[in-house]
């Protein structure tokens, strides 16, 4: 059975392939054609977790065993870990193991970049990173390969030392003149694109941040009671999750403005595999506010790892 680890992984998943894979497992997913169940989450002190998350995707299946320590950031361990193990349908033999901790950050990146592509004012010229870790930087490359037309960039952190280092080494990679921020509300003014990549518990993004007409990538939280988009923010904005069954379950973007009797139950209007196989339509027009709201789907990392250890 063949393992892939992480330097390989790299250079096997590239952020253009990666955005074709997702674009299928998406459209897979609105067909029917993939099973995506809910994922077993176990929470632990120190707000950790533990997490088993299985998919099928048609020739094969299998499931990311991770677990994911928040406060593992700004140290050298990644905040996710773990693997995803793929299997074949004929006959459920495992076929290998990827590194989950590369899968995860290419794969949200390239996920985001799907739903900004569908949702975002084609003439977007801002935008604004929330968190300078590794899916900062995985959302940066992925938002250009949608969206070339981006002139500026602005990040936040609250660790300054990490906003710093993200503008100088993305400002080598990418070329373009990325600024550090004094605040969220800095980062944000004037954004066409708002990219919320951090661990937070609590909301820290606002109606009266965003302008209209911005799409916002919200993919940082994962749980009942952590989210990143404020109440009123979420009401005002036409709303698509990756998985809403799973949004339901387990978003607290969704849940606390429920529970908070803010919004109703049929707010969200879709998730995103409905959206790319027109079953529902995203922006209606250029000054809507749209929020895509991922929590993260093992069938994205099957399919990843299908290629990774299997090829097209």
């Amino acid at each position: 059975m063949r393992t892939i680890e992480e330097k390989e992984l790299r250079q096997i998943l590239t952020m253009d392939k990666a955005i074709e894979l997702m674009r299928e497992t998406f459209k897979r997913l609105g067909e029917g054609r993939a099973i995506q169940p809910l994922r077993t989450i176990q929470m632990f002190p120190g707000n950790n977790a533990f997490g088993f998350m299985p998919a099928h995707i048609g020739d094969y299946f299998g499931a990311k065993i991770l677990t994911a320590f928040p406060s593992n950031e700004g140290t050298e361990y990644p905040s996710h870990m773990g693997y995803v193990i793929l299997f074949e349908n004929e006959h459920g033999c495992p076929v290998g193991l990827v590194d989950a901790t590369s899968v995860t950050e290419i794969r949200t990146g390239a996920v985001s970049a799907v739903a900004t592509d569908l949702l975002a004012n084609p003439d977007a010229e801002t935008l604004a990173i929330i968190g300078a870790g590794a899916q900062g930087r995985s959302h940066l490359r992925a938002m250009l390969k949608v969206r070339p037309g981006l002139r500026k960039v602005r990040v936040y952190d609250i660790r300054k030392e990490a906003s710093k280092r993200y503008v100088r080494e993305m400002s080598s990679e990418t070329g373009l003149q990325i600024e550090g921020a004094f605040s969220v509300r800095d980062a944000v003014r004037d954004a066409d694109i708002i990219c919320t990549v951090t661990p937070s518990k609590k909301a820290y993004l606002t109606r009266n941040m965003v302008k209209e007409g911005t799409h916002i990538n919200a993919v940082g939280t994962f749980s009942p009671v952590t989210r990143e988009v404020a109440s009123d923010l979420f009401r005002d904005a036409i709303v698509i999750a990756d998985d809403i069954n799973a949004m339901k379950k387990e978003s607290g973007e969704y849940l606390i403005p429920l529970e908070e009797g803010i919004i109703r139950e049929d707010h969200v209007k879709g998730d995103l595999g409905d959206l790319i196989t027109g079953k529902i339509k995203g922006r209606t027009s250029a000054s809507d506010i749209t929020v895509f709201d991922a929590l993260g789907l093992a069938a994205e990392d099957v399919m990843c790892a299908r290629y990774a250890l299997v090829g097209d």
